[in-house]
């Protein structure tokens, strides 16, 4: 077993996943992440990118390879410590909002943190302080239902901030916003990254956001490639969800 570098918080070699179905999802994957590094995973649609993520954050235990997270085999870890890795060191944001319904705004952004053990009075706080930087703090009384799905997924995102995790994982995280909530969001998502040093790991298939990145990390069909050229996604495609069309398909060559 080869130790990971010493300069990496994440560190991945030769993953290997396959679908139910057979079908590859990685195949031969390695990477590292430095500690406060913003890294794009960039490619079209069915790349992988997910796959990699819930791989990475011990969502998934890879069926070959290894995952480190500083210096810890992450790969060797039981579903019990997988899930305490998760709750303690990493935070995750879904393409599409998910909440607890019964659960308030601010309850919804302050769970993670009082499921680490923070008092319920200063997970408030901190929770008001970051529904405030992504322009929701007024709806922090309200319950889900109540709001639009692009300000849910601003909850979403304030409530991964909030518990100023390790590691970040996010998939797709502006997918449900229109251009110019996704620019604020991303500016927003950024900025706090770096000045707390939290290290990201963003799978996108839009070009704007993967260049917000330090770096970019190309897959096609579960491998790593070259380049991959993403065209921007439109605000239709984002508003609608729907897939990529025949010419937004990306254009890649495969790394040597």
């Amino acid at each position: 077993m080869e130790a990971p570098p010493d300069n990496d918080v994440l560190w991945a070699r030769a993953l290997h996943f396959q679908h139910h179905d057979g079908s590859p999802a990685l195949q031969g994957v390695s990477l590292g992440v430095r500690e406060g590094e913003i890294l794009a995973v960039s490619g079209p649609r069915g790349s992988g990118k997910t796959t990699l993520l819930r791989c990475l954050s011990g969502l998934l235990r890879v069926q070959e390879g290894e995952v480190w997270f500083n210096s810890v085999p992450v790969h060797t870890m039981g579903p019990i410590g997988r899930e305490r890795l998760r709750r303690d060191r990493f935070a995750w944001i879904d393409p599409s909002p998910v909440l607890v319904p019964e659960l308030s705004v601010w309850e919804n952004t302050a769970l993670p943190l009082m499921l680490r053990g923070t008092g319920r009075r200063r997970a408030k706080t901190t929770a008001l302080e970051w529904l405030e930087r992504l322009d929701v703090g007024g709806a922090s009384r309200r319950r889900p239902h109540e709001l639009q799905q692009a300000e849910r997924q601003r909850v979403c995102i304030a409530r991964a901030l909030a518990v100023a995790p390790s590691v970040l994982f996010a998939d797709e995280p502006t997918a449900p916003l229109h251009r110019a909530d996704r620019a604020h969001v991303l500016r927003t998502l950024t900025t706090a990254a770096r000045s707390h040093s939290i290290t990201v790991v963003l799978a996108t298939h839009d070009a704007q956001t993967a260049a917000l990145a330090d770096r970019t990390v190309s897959l096609l069909d579960g491998r790593r490639v070259k380049t991959v050229h993403l065209p921007p996604v439109s605000d239709t495609t984002v508003a609608s969800g729907g897939a990529a069309t025949t010419e937004g398909r990306a254009a890649c060559s495969l790394s040597v």
